[in-house]
């Protein structure tokens, strides 16, 4: 176990009374503790970086207290790695090593294994990265009754995004909203992104979910239609609503993307069917909303152009503001959910690499 264990015995003898002497008591105390020394699991970070499509190693090594052995050699090592959820109430299983018998779980099989640089290593390698990987995992080794653990948090490169579908504005319960990041190439963020985007510069007055189920929004210029401008600049939390019935907007995390986002160069502005048709003639597909950030914060993609998304929606992104360029900030601008066949914009394009 992972504290020594201490058994407290009390023995107490009566002599038979004799006549030459008392009754006398005796009190025994016996402690017994596991031999050799104390399992402890340590992690040489504490946060790793990476991004979508990256490989990482989140460390963790093992050793016995005041000693460099890996293990006392009598029982065999058990390393377990699980991912925690943002309550810490439940644990989703990543991978199981005992011995030479290994096994990965869920969305991890065929990209997980252990680093095994030395006889006390327990990293684990997460191969081809993907969206859902970030978050924090907890590195455990068991030996007999003893075992440790230690957490490593895996954050990912990217960019935090508000949307909201074509119905407007608090449309989404949190199913919805989960559904809606998947749909445009992102995930729903966690407080942890948003606090992040926040500090970087977000300021957004529509309230989202969040993975924890949380509404909150990002202000760095408080205002009265925001909480009132005489409030302190902040993450404000509307706290925890039913997720099936209450509605918001959503914040979505993406990160970068293997492929090629590009403005489809187009004799003639399009309507939106023919602009699906178009980047389907160019060899691509018509991008979506989490690529046209990615492109916007990871890529420096600038463009004056306003063109069709995959959602329908028509936005440019800027990156160097200028004049009828979004002059006051760099952003990602929105136009709006124009008639689909009536108006005509450009179209932004995605090509995938194989």
């Amino acid at each position: 176990m992972k504290h020594l264990l201490f058994l407290v015995l009390i023995s107490v003898c009566w002599a038979e009374p004799h006549s030459d002497n008392s009754s006398l008591g005796h009190e025994r105390i016996v402690r017994i503790q596991e031999n050799g020394p104390r399992l402890l699991v340590v992690a040489e970070q504490a946060k790793i970086f990476s991004h979508r499509g990256g490989n990482v190693t989140l460390p963790c090594k093992f050793y016995h207290e005041h000693t460099s052995a890996a293990g006392s050699g009598i029982h065999k090592i058990r390393i377990k790695w699980t991912k925690l959820t943002s309550d810490y109430l439940k644990e989703v299983d990543v991978f199981v090593a005992m011995g030479h018998h290994r096994k990965s779980y869920g969305n991890y099989q065929g990209r997980v294994l252990l680093r095994e640089s030395s006889e006390n290593d327990a990293s684990l390698i997460i191969t081809n990265i993907i969206l859902e990987d970030y978050g924090r995992y907890k590195c455990e080794v068991i030996e007999g009754l003893e075992d440790d653990t230690a957490v490593v948090a895996l954050n990912l490169e990217g960019v935090v995004f508000p949307y909201s579908p074509r119905l407007g504005r608090y449309n989404l319960n949190f199913h919805e909203a989960q559904l809606a990041c998947v749909d445009q190439d992102s995930v729903i963020a966690s407080f942890d992104q948003l606090y992040d985007a926040w500090r970087s510069g977000l300021d957004w007055c529509n309230a989202g979910w969040l993975s924890d189920g949380s509404v909150q929004y990002p202000i760095t210029k408080p205002r009265e239609p925001c909480g009132g401008k005489n409030t302190v600049p902040g993450v404000r939390n509307y706290g925890f609503w039913d997720k099936d019935k209450s509605r918001y907007d959503v914040f979505c995390f993406t990160s970068n993307f293997n492929g090629r986002f590009y403005y489809l160069i187009h004799p003639t502005k399009l309507t939106y069917d023919e602009a699906l048709q178009a980047c389907l003639k160019d060899g691509a597909q018509i991008a979506k909303v989490g690529q046209i950030f990615a492109a916007w914060k990871l890529l420096g993609y600038d463009r004056c152009d306003a063109g069709w998304l995959a959602d329908g929606s028509v936005r440019y992104p800027i990156s160097r503001p200028r004049k009828r360029c979004s002059p006051n900030e760099a952003a990602v601008r929105f136009v709006g959910f124009p008639d689909k066949k009536h108006k005509l914009y450009g179209v932004y394009c995605f090509k995938a690499y194989n």
